[in-house]
Order: C-alpha cells, then structure tokens, then sequence
C-alpha cells in the first residue's frame, strides 16, 4: 500500500500518513520526494511531499505484536513462534520463563490470549481465532482433562447419577465435551455464566442394583432370623410366645448373690479387738472366787 501526502512541512506529512492508514507512523516507510521550500514574501514556497508505503500485517501478526508487548512488560524477553491459517493463528512462547506466563491452570496464559484475540480482532466482523500456548502446556493440560474425563464417565455409568467439574474456559469444555461423547452411556452438557461456567456429565442409564436374595457372594455367612408368618395366624396358639421371666427368682437370686459377697469380704480388725481377750468361764463375776464374792455385802 503506497500514497502520497503533502504537508508544508515532512512531520505534518508523516502525521497525514499515520492517519489515512490508521497505524503508528513508525510502522510506515517513508520515502521524501521534495523537501519544502519558505520562498520570498509566499512567492515561489513549496509543500514537502513524501511517499509513504506500508504494508498491512496479518492477523495473527498483530496478536503475535501484542503479546510481544505484553511478555515486555512483564519482565520476560522469550521467543515467539508464530504458524497462521485460514481463520487460526497459532503462538508459542518458547523460553525458561514459563511458569510465570502460564500461571495458576493457565489462568494468566488464557488472560493473554484473550487480550491478543481481542488486538487482531478490532475493527473487524469475522472472528480470528488465536491460540496461545506455552512450552506445550496446552497439549500437557489436554491429556489431563482426557483423562479425568474418561475417568469420571465410568465412575458416573456405576453410579447412574452425575458430577459436576469445576469452571473452565471454552477450550477446556470442548476436550470434555468431545471426550464425553465418544463413551456410551454418559452425556455431558455446560451449566452457569462466563467465567464460572462448568460441565456436568450424567448417566444416560438406570443405576444396575445388586440382588443379593438369590445368591451370596460367601464372603459373610448368611443370617437368618426366626421365621415369620406370611399371613396372620387362624389359631392364636400357633403363635410362638417367648416365655416370660420370673421376677421374684430373679430378685432372690441377686439378693443370695450379695449375701454370699458380703460374707466373703472379711473386715480388718482393729488394735483392740487383736489384743481383748474373752474371759474364762470361771471368772463370772458371780461365781465364787470372784470380785463380789470376797466383798462382804
């Protein structure tokens, strides 16, 4: 794209230039073609005149400058690759800083990717797709999500119910989605507002219950308790009675039972009941011989 511009002087042509192409002036290339001239009293004055030529950048070229931008800004000098397509663009950023332009699950890297998006995006109706990745990580993360996918559909076909992930951006509920539907039996749809919107996957089939009357798995012996009656006895005498305790047998045997433990539980005796000494049988004081038989009443 060439044109030329004439000012009165070669800034004010520059200027004339940046505007007509909407673009910073040094992404242009200028060429001068006359310089100005003041002339005498206005007589004999020319305009400077220069031919600018610039050429428009792609799409992905434009995300592949803002994201340049943006890794200067944060401190991080890595290399881009850049690969386009039809209505694609592919950026890696190939360097050791990766964790810092990755983030928290790819937070920051998709923080990044939506802005670049945005930057080739503008002043346009058709959609440019632009996709930011890191070292491989969205290939790592991929795999990830496969699995956990995959993971999560067989334990929801068990259980016949379904489960709930946590919020991801579209790209990560396109791997699910697209996992999901090759497995049979489950299905999987998106729930909530951006950014909080999740995937759930359910069971497309009824919870299979275990019948355990048939057979037993030998594991823990049978129980069986007594039997009961199907319908209600003819007979009241058909119905077994438990017989019922006797009360006073039972009070008179806890009660012998105390007796016989308090008859075994042996006292310890005092000082004096140790040293006493009971007295013979001769010594009655009534007897003779004794205290009151020598007293002369």
């Amino acid at each position: 794209m060439k044109q030329e511009f004439t000012a009165k002087t070669i800034e004010e042509a520059k200027t004339l230039a940046a505007a007509a192409f909407e673009v910073p002036a040094d992404e242009i290339v200028f060429t001068i073609l006359e310089e100005p001239k003041k002339g005498l009293l206005g007589i004999g004055s020319k305009d400077a005149k220069i031919l600018a030529e610039y050429t428009p950048k792609t799409k992905g070229q434009i995300a592949a400058a803002y994201v340049k931008t943006i890794l200067s800004k944060m401190g991080i000098d890595n290399e881009l690759e850049l690969r386009e397509e039809k209505e694609n663009a592919f950026i890696d950023v190939i360097g050791e800083v990766s964790g810092t332009v990755i983030g928290r699950r790819g937070e920051t890297l998709d923080a990044i990717q939506y802005l670049a998006s945005m930057s080739a995006n503008r002043g346009t109706r058709d959609y440019f797709r632009v996709t930011l990745n890191c070292n491989g990580y969205r290939e790592k993360r991929e795999e990830i999500l496969k699995s956990l996918a995959t993971r999560l559909s067989h334990t929801v076909m068990k259980s016949g119910g379904s489960t709930t992930l946590e919020p991801m951006n579209p790209y990560e509920r396109r791997i699910i989605h697209a996992t999901v539907s090759d497995i049979s039996g489950v299905t999987s749809k998106s729930i909530g507002d951006e950014p909080y919107r999740r995937v759930v996957i359910s069971s497309t089939q009824a919870p299979k219950r275990r019948n355990t009357s048939d057979k037993n798995d030998g594991q823990f012996p049978r129980v069986t308790g007594p039997k009961t009656f199907s319908r209600p006895p003819k007979n009241l005498s058909d119905v077994p009675v438990s017989p019922r305790p006797d009360r006073n047998f039972d009070r008179d045997r806890r009660k012998q039972s105390d007796d016989i433990q308090l008859k075994q539980i042996e006292m310890p005796k005092s000082s004096f009941e140790r040293d006493y000494k009971k007295p013979k049988t001769d010594d009655s004081i009534l007897g003779a011989g004794s205290l009151y038989d020598r007293l002369d009443i």
